[in-house]
């Protein structure tokens, strides 16, 4: 499968999907705007958001949309089929047609990964030890 060149913008981005993996990317994108404080980027291809260093993803793929955090094995009391794996601490939830998300889990997902960005720094920063091992109450 060839690979389209990536979108110039997050407007792009949502504009370039089709049927319901749009419909789940542009809902995911507006309860993050309105989440929190964020830059929002198109870095590696997808949706990225920052603050202070990067804090998740929204990526669209063949046949799933995934919402990455950076810090996400620390959010996984909040939504527990948040998947580990990767570098610094990352974890995915992979989201299909008729996966079910509340909104309100979006939103306290992301208001404590900014929390964790806030209070640890850039995740990136390989030099950052990072947060305990045990996600903030």
């Amino acid at each position: 499968m060839k690979k389209s060149p990536p979108a110039e913008s997050p407007d792009a981005y949502i504009a370039a999907l089709a049927g319901w993996q749009q419909r789940y990317a542009q809902a995911l994108r507006s309860t993050v705007v309105d989440a929190a404080p964020l830059q929002e980027a198109i870095k590696w291809g997808h949706l990225v958001y920052f603050s202070n260093g990067p804090v998740l993803l929204i990526r669209a793929e063949e046949k799933r949309v995934l919402l990455g955090f950076w810090r996400g094995r620390h959010l996984r009391g909040i939504e527990p089929r948040l998947k580990p794996g990767g570098k610094y601490e990352m974890a995915t939830l992979e989201l299909v047609e008729q996966t079910p998300l509340a909104q309100a889990t979006v939103l306290s997902l992301v208001q404590e990964a900014v929390a964790l960005n806030e209070a640890h720094g850039d995740p990136t920063n390989l030099r950052d030890p990072g947060p305990e091992s045990k996600p903030r109450k």
